[in-house]
């Protein structure tokens, strides 16, 4: 059980995860001569801005700049467990969060919605202004999620990811209980936790169906609805501009289940994340939650860092072009 809720979150790379806390983060990693590298990085922000500070605006410039930070640091996780790769360019990073962006388009708003389409010439569902049309649609949502995230569990690399992303878990649960921090005592901790961006995805999914019965048929009163290809590609336009808002809600409701974790209805709620995270995560090794005790004792106050036992690393100094070994 938890003493105490940081904001401290994490990701998983290729080779190790980063720990992020406020501005900065810390990318931990194991290298091939089995030694552990840290560098330390500044947070791109997009909500600097205290407007988009607010509860319920938030949401969306953070998942932007949650999803810019993870391809970079992705990137240069590639760069550093593979000496022979080089370095990626400005324009790699963008082609590749562009990539990124695409595909959760493609899978999220357009498969979907094409289906629910499918179903309603078919005679198994309503019409795009109907409670069915955005049942199939959020269905449809959920099993390519499903679908994706056990395809994805069976390459080797990504199996690696998952354990560092239970890790990262475990190391975070390990700290907030009030427990030294160390792989072995990381090692007895929950890999479930209920600001997983796993809940997250679910909770956009979930309220997709709400948002999109509610809003869509709205739209349908203009003259572009008498014909059916431009009222689609309209309404899947549509969508993708209620991405906004929708990210804005899931966030405000994964940081009320993480902060309220008695609340029945809340806890509800984050059973389905939860159960999710059981495919997202898988039960790391020894090693790996080591790189993760470091990466989380390289983004906490100095005064807690007394409370973590760590095997030697190296910090690099990227600016410097120093390194410091601990």
């Amino acid at each position: 059980m938890a003493k105490f809720i940081t904001h401290i979150g994490g990701q998983a790379v290729l080779g190790g995860l980063l720990m992020r806390s406020f501005g900065r983060y810390a990318l931990a990693l194991r290298t091939e001569d089995n030694s552990i590298l840290v560098e330390h990085h500044s947070w791109y922000s997009l909500s600097k801005s205290k407007i988009l500070q607010h509860t319920f605006i938030r949401g969306f410039p953070i998942m932007l700049e949650t999803l810019i930070n993870g391809v970079q640091a992705l990137n240069r996780s590639a760069e550093l467990t593979d000496t022979a790769r080089s370095k990626h360019t400005f324009l790699q990073t963008v082609g590749s969060l562009m990539a990124a962006i695409f595909l959760a388009v493609l899978l999220f708003i357009f498969i979907p919605h094409i289906i629910a389409a499918a179903m309603e010439l078919m005679g198994a569902g309503g019409t795009v202004d109907t409670l069915s049309f955005h049942i199939w649609d959020g269905a449809v949502k959920i099993l390519l999620f499903l679908a994706y995230t056990l395809l994805i569990a069976f390459i080797p690399e990504i199996k690696t990811v998952l354990q560092y992303h239970g890790a990262e878990h475990k190391v975070i649960a390990c700290y907030e209980s009030g427990m030294t921090v160390n792989a072995a005592n990381a090692k007895l901790c929950t890999r479930l936790h209920p600001r997983c961006g796993t809940s997250f995805i679910l909770f956009v999914l979930f309220l997709a169906v709400c948002v999109h019965s509610v809003f869509v048929p709205l739209i349908l009163f203009f003259p572009f609805s008498a014909n059916p290809v431009i009222m689609h590609s309209v309404v899947i336009l549509f969508k993708i501009v209620l991405i906004i808002p929708i990210s804005a809600a899931a966030y405000e409701l994964i940081r009320a289940t993480a902060k309220r974790s008695s609340n029945p209805f809340l806890k509800f709620l984050s059973f389905p994340g939860l159960l999710m995270q059981f495919v997202t995560t898988k039960e790391p090794n020894t090693a790996q939650l080591e790189v993760a005790v470091i990466a989380l004792k390289e983004v906490v106050g100095e005064e807690q860092k007394e409370r973590f036992e760590t095997v030697p690393y190296t910090v690099l100094n990227r600016r410097a072009d120093s390194t410091t070994h601990i």
